[in-house]
């Protein structure tokens, strides 16, 4: 499966058992269906940003001014909250599938595709050359490096 950023997927399950941290959203909500996830190809590493449903939730956010970790916006045909805040990297091998309509691989606009890209390379930014904030919640460094130390061995 060819892997493109700005396209839509679904993670497998032992993804989140292999990686075990808490701050990572939950792969299933209430039993329903898997997340979806913008994914944006960084070499071997891919990164997963969250979309949700629950546009309401985020939405009192924006009360407080301007926020670069979530973003409200319309994907494929509803309003979607983009959760940059939720982002982890992983690898190819943890896809379980891309996301289609109809039949169709589905892929964000690439107008808002490119903000998308554009606000998390300024997170990971602030990431790497704040002291101490953290504008992630699942500790995206040890997953990377996780990730790493995975396709080392499986290169050997």
């Amino acid at each position: 499966m060819k892997i493109k950023t700005g396209y839509l997927y679904h993670i497998k399950d032992k993804f989140f058992a292999i990686v075990n941290d808490n701050n990572l959203m939950t792969n299933h909500e209430r039993g329903k269906k898997r997340s979806t996830y913008f994914t944006i190809e960084d070499k071997e590493i891919l990164w997963f940003i969250p979309l949700s449903s629950k546009v309401e939730k985020y939405q009192k956010v924006e009360k407080f001014g301007f926020c670069n970790t979530i973003m409200i916006e319309e994907i494929l045909g509803q309003k979607s909250a983009i959760l940059l805040q939720n982002a982890f990297p992983t690898l190819k091998k943890y896809i379980d599938h891309v996301h289609t309509i109809d039949g169709i691989p589905a892929k964000v606009p690439e107008t808002l595709g490119k903000i998308i890209l554009d606000n998390f390379k300024n997170l990971l930014k602030l990431k790497l050359k704040s002291k101490g904030i953290n504008l992630f919640f699942a500790d995206i460094d040890k997953i990377k490096e996780q990730m790493l130390e995975e396709l080392e061995q499986t290169n050997k």
